[in-house]
């Protein structure tokens, strides 16, 4: 018949040997997780350890595209026409990596004219964005900049 724990007695002979054996051995484990601790804390980051810079807070940028005369958009010649092509694939590319929030041509009465609004940290980094524009290069037509604060927009579902 097998005897519970609070049963188990040790035989005198192999207690001498044993309790001292269980003494050393609890040391010797304690010591090996104390020092096993110590490498894991090592390892992983702690509350203490320097966060990295965060990413700048990324603002709204307003960019107003001027046209070099208010009957462009029906008079542009087959050069000009190129120029605005490249302006549409440069502002598609950026609008496709999440920059641009929206754009296109405001039909206004008085003169066409394009508007975008630009995700960026500052307004240098904006006007960099505009100044890139293949038909703002070749001077074709012109960029100005201004901080927006949109406060409408679609959220992705």
């Amino acid at each position: 018949m097998r005897k519970g724990i609070s049963e188990f007695r040790l035989q005198p002979s192999l207690a001498r040997f044993t309790i001292p054996l269980m003494k050393k051995t609890g040391w010797f484990l304690l010591a090996v997780l104390a020092l096993g601790g110590l490498a894991l804390s090592a390892q992983s980051p702690t509350a203490n350890a320097t966060p990295k810079e965060a990413a700048p807070a990324m603002k709204t940028w307003f960019i107003r595209i001027i046209p070099p005369r208010p009957t462009f958009d029906k008079d542009a010649t087959p050069a000009e026409q190129a120029l605005m092509d490249a302006h549409y694939a440069y502002w598609k590319d950026i609008f496709g990596k999440g920059v641009c929030v929206f754009g296109g041509p405001v039909l206004d009465p008085k003169g066409v004219y394009g508007v975008l609004a630009v995700e960026a940290a500052s307004e240098d980094e904006a006007r960099a964005l505009a100044a890139a524009d293949p038909a703002v290069k070749a001077r074709l037509i012109r960029a100005e900049v201004a901080e927006m604060r949109a406060v409408f927009l679609h959220k992705a579902n």
